[in-house]
This record gives C-alpha cells, sequence and structure tokens, in this order.
C-alpha cells in the first residue's frame, strides 16, 4: 500500500467559472493553410498524391483539413499534387462535402450511401479517382486512422488501414504506403499542434463538457436509473468524442459502458465521462455519502486510495510543461501507481484532439518533449484487484509558451479570464501549482470527491 501524502478530504467550494454562449470559429483561411501544409508535407516525403478515409468514427483527419465530417457514410478526399482537393462521399453527404471551409469539389459515388439507396446510376470508383487526377504510376500515400510498428506488423508502412476494397483500387493505381503518421505522429505530425483559434475552440466545449459531469455528480440521487443521472448532462448537441458513458455496480469496473435502465443504489461503484470533440471529463467513484457507507474493507478508500491517486495527478499537474519528455511523466506516474495496489492501465497522459486519444508521447522511455500549442489529456486509471473501486480525474489541458499565452489573452478574454480562475483555484484551494504554460480547460480540473453524494468534500493539500 502507498504512504498516504498531505493531500485528504477538504471542505472545498467548486467555484463558477462561467460557460461560454459562443463557440470560437475556424477561418477558411486555417483550413487552406492546413491544406498547403500537408501537400508541402507529401511532396517532402516524395509521394504524388494522397487519400485520406473518413467515417462516422474515423471523421479527424478529414475533417481537421476540411471542415467535413461525413454523416451516415464513408468519404474519401483524394488530394494531388497541382490539382485542387477533391471529396468523394454518397448521396447524404455529397452537399455538405461541396460547401467545406476548404473549398473542395465533390463527387458523387452512391456506393458510400447506406444500402437499399439507388446505384443503378454509379460510377465506379476507380473512375471517380481517376477523375478526381489519381494517374496510374502515382506513389499513393494513406491515410486511414492508424499506423503500425514493425513489431505489430514486419512490413508496417505497407499496412493499410483503408477498407479492403478501396486499398486494393489504390494498389492497382500505384504503389501504396501508409501515410497516416503525416497527421497522427506525436512529434511532427501536423495535427500534433493546434492554432489558437482550435484551442479556444477545445476551451469552450472542454468548459461545456465539464459542467455535463457536474451536473452530474452535484444532481446524483439513489433511487434514480443511470438514464435518469446521464440525463443530467444536456448536451449541446455538437460531435462528441466518444460515447457518453455511465455505469454503476459491478458494471462500473469496465467503465466503457453506456447508461441502463438500473436504478442506482447507495454504496454502489459509480463511473461516468463525457466529450465533445477535443475534450473529456470523466470521474468515478462510490454513491456515498460519507465513510460509514462504504463497504467494510475500503472503509480507507479515501486516505488510503483517493489521495495518493490525487497526489500523482498533482504531481502530473506540476510536471507538464514545454520541453518536458512524454517518458519523464511516465515514469513519475508509474512509480506512484504502476504497481499491485493501483494497477495502473493505459499511458498517463495523451494527446487529444478531433478525436480523444490522438497519440501519446507519455509512454516508457519516450524522449519525444511536450511543445507550445498541444492539448493533453491527463488519463491515468487504476484498475484494482483489491477491495478498493477506483477513482478518476481525466480533464484536458493547454500548452502554450509566452507568446501564445498573450495571443489567446488578447483574441479570447473570456476563455482567458476562465483559464486564469482555475488555475488560481488548484493552486490557492487544492495546492497545484502548474507552470505558467500549462492551461487548464476543465471547470472541474484538479477536483476529485471522494464521495460522490458529497461533492463539498474535495482531496486537497492545501
Amino acid at each position: 500500500m502507498p504512504v498516504t501524502g498531505t493531500a485528504s478530504l477538504k471542505p472545498i467550494a467548486l467555484p463558477d467559472f462561467g460557460v461560454p454562449r459562443l463557440i470560437p470559429k475556424i477561418a477558411a483561411a486555417t483550413y487552406q493553410a492546413r491544406f498547403a501544409r500537408f501537400m508541402d508535407r507529401l511532396a517532402a516525403k516524395g509521394f504524388d498524391a494522397a487519400v485520406v478515409y473518413a467515417d462516422r468514427e474515423h471523421c479527424a483527419n478529414i475533417s481537421w483539413m476540411t471542415g467535413f465530417d461525413p454523416r451516415f457514410e464513408e468519404a474519401l478526399l483524394v488530394a494531388v499534387r497541382g490539382k485542387d482537393p477533391v471529396i468523394i462521399t454518397g448521396p447524404e453527404n455529397v452537399g455538405l462535402a461541396a460547401v467545406t471551409p476548404l473549398g473542395a469539389c465533390s463527387l458523387l459515388w452512391p456506393g458510400f450511401g447506406l444500402l437499399g439507396q439507388d446505384r443503378t446510376k454509379a460510377v465506379a470508383l476507380p473512375d471517380l479517382l481517376a477523375k478526381a487526377g489519381l494517374e496510374r504510376g502515382h506513389r499513393i500515400g494513406a491515410v486511414g486512422w492508424k499506423y503500425f510498428l514493425t513489431n505489430e506488423i514486419a512490413d508496417a508502412v505497407q499496412a493499410v488501414d483503408l477498407p479492403a476494397y478501396i486499398a486494393a483500387m489504390l494498389a492497382a493505381i500505384g504503389p501504396v504506403t501508409n501515410a497516416t503518421g503525416i497527421f497522427m505522429n506525436p512529434v511532427d505530425g501536423l495535427r500534433a499542434e493546434i492554432e489558437i483559434e482550435e484551442l479556444a475552440r477545445f476551451e469552450f466545449l472542454a468548459t461545456h463538457g465539464s459542467e455535463s459531469v457536474k451536473r452530474v455528480i452535484f444532481g446524483l440521487k439513489p433511487g434514480m436509473t443511470e438514464f435518469e443521472a446521464a440525463s443530467l448532462m444536456r448536451p449541446l448537441g455538437y460531435p462528441l468524442s466518444c460515447h457518453p458513458m455511465l455505469s454503476t455496480g459491478e458494471r462500473a469496473r469496465f467503465g466503457l459502458g453506456s447508461p441502463s435502465d438500473t436504478e442506482i443504489e447507495r454504496g454502489t461503484k459509480f463511473t461516468t465521462a463525457f466529450g465533445y470533440q477535443g475534450t473529456l471529463t470523466a470521474r468515478a467513484g462510490y454513491v456515498v455519502e460519507s465513510v460509514d457507507e462504504l463497504p467494510a474493507a475500503a472503509r480507507d478508500y479515501a486516505d488510503a486510495f483517493v489521495a495518493c491517486y490525487w497526489e500523482a495527478a498533482a504531481e502530473w499537474y506540476e510536471t507538464v510543461g514545454i520541453g518536458v519528455t512524454g517518458g519523464e511523466i511516465d515514469a513519475r506516474m508509474r512509480a506512484r501507481l504502476d504497481n499491485d495496489f493501483f494497477k495502473l492501465a493505459l499511458n498517463p497522459g495523451h494527446l487529444i484532439h478531433i478525436d480523444e486519444w490522438m497519440h501519446s508521447p507519455i509512454r516508457p522511455g519516450s524522449t519525444e518533449t511536450l511543445r507550445s500549442n498541444q492539448a493533453i489529456q491527463i488519463d491515468m486509471i487504476p484498475a484494482p484487484g483489491n477491495a478498493y473501486f477506483t477513482t478518476n480525474i481525466e480533464d484536458g489541458i493547454a500548452l502554450l509558451d509566452e507568446r501564445g499565452r498573450a495571443e489567446f489573452a488578447e483574441r479570447f478574454p473570456e476563455a482567458w479570464g476562465r483559464i486564469e480562475a482555475r488555475r488560481a483555484f488548484m493552486a490557492n484551494d487544492l495546492g497545484i501549482r502548474v507552470k505558467p504554460e500549462v492551461l487548464p480547460f476543465s471547470n472541474l480540473a484538479g477536483w476529485l470527491p471522494a464521495y460522490l453524494l458529497n461533492p463539498g468534500l474535495a482531496i486537497s493539500r492545501v
């Protein structure tokens, strides 16, 4: 069992940091600049063209570059050097694809549509690829949503994570290589660094997403169904980074479950998570008001488990920063949590973007350094096999250097005011002192109750 630190449960008044009404916009010029950087990267890597795949679950790369993400259907962005970009998609999306901020041309392929829609007049997909500019012998970069290591797949660069029929059509045109790393590599991927306006957009969404989780915790009552508790999230309607999660009892140990009609019992285990694109907030614990309602074998849950976990999270917040290697953060967290008592699951942090987990430089031995203009998720999930149920403190931050902070504050003063207030709360009320470049985006940053029916008590060093 870890040694208890200085943190303990204390009365903490969680401030009202406010919620914004208007979401920051991404200018068309920003999308056009992104596409230009992508084309420069293609040329530098020796590609003649690229095909970027997207569907509802895997829309981040195409959405980042064009402002379009397909609904119900698949889509391909065809980018050929020296030609205008073309989006091929189905009948329900072809109109949306034609009005992207990037200004791409859109072509209809009914095969991307849902089954049963009219396909009798469909043009063969290879013909559409040719119309979009692909030519025999082109060296094609295939962009899906993953790339692989040689210990996973021997010829990793040839492992294309596109549907087999698309991969086969591309291979008939020319040599195909997995080029997903152009977007998603944590060192030099195009999405590893984020413009100020996109970070401001993520702050807007993180504020609203964390308020959803806050409403659940402060509104939680025994006798509610999980559905009724989840209804407190009151989503805006903006696209999510993952499905809303809420589960209780033994099902809560799996973490990923959607709510059900199960009635929430006093004393039961509980977990919930909610995230818009660019964000995620999660919390977990027992549905109790005091230590007396905890299982007999876990009466010291707050001090022995939650407070020690929170100490690790506080160290995470105080360590993360520009120039820090992912390996250092990983080592510090594993020294505290990667043991038989906590059983750390997954990496203790990762880059977050339109997709909830873009990549992670935070892994054992990583020499990859964190940089300005990155969005990062604290994501340390204990999976204990002992008497204790888990706890969780997932939220997002951004890193910005002095120049970036000045620009953010000037362009988005209301968001900057919330960030400054969160930093002050973390320092003065919780005892977490983050570096100047660390910008907490969540209204719950650093805040962790142990007894979910008594959220007025939270862990603090102060």
